[in-house]
C-alpha cells in the first residue's frame, strides 16, 4: 500500500517517470506483466515511455510549462497514477481498485506537495532550475524505489508457492 502511494506521488511529480520505470522492471522481467498488461513488457514501450520522460525533464525547466495542477496536466497526472497503480497491483499486490485508489491519491499528494516543496525551495535556493532537476532525480529515486519493492513482493510470492 504505502509504495502504491509512493508510485503515485512520483506520478503527481513527474507523469512519465513511474510509467517508464515500470516498462523497463516488466521489459527485464523484473516485474510480470501478464494479460493485459502485456504491452509493458516490450521493448518498444519501455522505449517510448522513456522518452516522453526525457521530454517531460526539459519541458519542466522551461518557464512556459503550465502549472502541474491546471486541469489538463492535472488530469493527465491523475491518469497514469491511476494507470501505474493498476499496473503494479495487478503484477503483484491485488485488487487492482486498490492499486488505481492509491495511485490516484499519490498523484494528487504529489501534484499539490510537489509544487508547494518546489517554491518554497526554489525562494530557498534563489533559481528554480536546480530544483527542478532535483524534483525530476527525486520522481525517478521514488518510481526506482517503489517499483523495485513491487519486484521484491513478486520474488516473495514466487518463492512461498
Amino acid at each position: 500500500m504505502n509504495m502504491l502511494l509512493l508510485l503515485g506521488v512520483a506520478n503527481g511529480m513527474r507523469t512519465m517517470t513511474p510509467m517508464a520505470v515500470l516498462c523497463w522492471f516488466a521489459y527485464f522481467g523484473l516485474l510480470p506483466q501478464t494479460g493485459w498488461s502485456f504491452w509493458t513488457a516490450k521493448l518498444v514501450t519501455a522505449i517510448v515511455f522513456t522518452v516522453l520522460a526525457a521530454g517531460e525533464y526539459i519541458g519542466d525547466t522551461l518557464p512556459q510549462t503550465p502549472n502541474r495542477t491546471a486541469p489538463g496536466p492535472l488530469a493527465a497526472r491523475i491518469a497514469f497514477g491511476a494507470l501505474t497503480g493498476a499496473l503494479a497491483a495487478h503484477a503483484c499486490i491485488p485488487p487492482l481498485a486498490g492499486g488505481v485508489v492509491f495511485g490516484v491519491i499519490g498523484a494528487l499528494v504529489g501534484a499539490f506537495g510537489g509544487i508547494r516543496l518546489r517554491g518554497w525551495a526554489a525562494r530557498r535556493v534563489g533559481r528554480d532550475l536546480p530544483v527542478a532537476l532535483s524534483e525530476s532525480a527525486l520522481a525517478l529515486a521514488f518510481a526506482g524505489w517503489a517499483v523495485w519493492n513491487f519486484h521484491g513482493y513478486w520474488v516473495v510470492e514466487q518463492v512461498m508457492r
